[in-house]
């Protein structure tokens, strides 16, 4: 059965004109509809579009911080429109991101399949000085090469270890290759995290960040219990709870850069993933407009 999307809003959160003003905007929401070399499942270029459609359903008001953080303004660009090699299109999302930050917003990038975030990544990290990244995944993503391409799915953090420290969480699938190369003080796997109510691992974590953090978060980190529709779901996978005190801390401690939400798979009698994914947006920047000064 096919996934239709029925398109109801003109940006993340259904935002009034006044809310989502480019010029008055904190955030700026960029999708990137591309899933041109993922291994299994396709689809993940419908992610972008299931998420800004779900987000409408997001209620304003957050609990945790007490306040409607998207009256600081999000503005929902234009999506990158590619079907080409995945190099191309890194090229092509840094041009993207490089005119975000010179407006002073905040980046926040929706895939398509993890490639995407290459680009941004390498943007980033041009443009703020001692920047390290978070990646919160299920897989490694650290392939120097995979199926003849460098600029693959599977090698997104191969090329963020050339421009910056990286943090990677929730890990629990890698090639034998990754297991002989990876930093393993900078990686925390699901398995360690999701049987131990210890959460001490979080502060170890967090001490690895330099003081600005590029995050991006593959949705297959979380368990499929919770998001079915990844293209490539790995059982034993975090928690929301797991993943919001995670934040929770990372914001209070760090400031956020710019950050990335990657990997929906829309799926027939699945709207819960695309929810899932627009309210986690939307706690991130609650979050971080909470430790901004008003």
């Amino acid at each position: 059965m096919a996934y239709h999307h029925q398109p109801r809003n003109p940006g993340f959160l259904d935002l009034p004109p006044e809310m989502r003003d480019p010029q008055h905007s904190r955030f700026a929401v960029l999708p990137v509809p591309y899933d041109e070399t993922s291994s299994w499942k396709k689809g993940s270029d419908k992610g972008p579009e299931a998420i800004i459609d779900a987000s409408a359903i997001v209620e304003w008001y957050d609990i945790q911080t007490n306040a409607e953080p998207c009256r600081r303004g999000i503005t929902t660009l234009p999506p990158i429109e590619w079907k080409g090699s995945p190099k191309e299109l890194a090229d092509h999302v840094e041009a993207a991101m490089d005119a975000i930050f010179d407006r002073e917003q905040i980046p926040i990038l929706l895939g398509g399949e993890h490639s995407v975030s290459v680009g941004a990544i390498r943007a980033a990290a041009r443009r703020v000085k001692g920047l390290s990244v978070l990646q919160i995944d299920a897989h490694g993503d650290t392939r120097e090469e995979y199926e003849g391409s460098t600029y693959s799915h599977a090698c997104v953090m191969a090329w963020a270890k050339e421009w910056c420290q990286i943090v990677q969480v929730g890990i629990r699938a890698i090639d034998a290759s990754e297991a002989e190369t990876m930093s393993r003080d900078r990686v925390f796997f699901a398995h360690d995290i999701v049987q131990n109510p210890d959460t001490s691992w979080m502060d170890r974590a967090i001490d690895l960040l330099s003081d600005d953090v590029y995050i991006t978060i593959d949705l297959d980190a979380f368990d499929p219990s919770l998001i079915p529709a990844t293209g490539t779901p790995e059982p034993g996978g975090l928690s929301w709870s797991d993943v919001d005190r995670f934040l929770n801390r990372v914001v209070a401690k760090r400031r956020v850069a710019a950050f990335d939400v990657v990997e929906l798979l829309p799926m027939p009698g699945h709207h819960a993933s695309a929810f899932a994914a627009a309210k986690l947006i939307y706690r991130l920047i609650s979050l971080i407009v909470a430790r901004e000064p008003t």
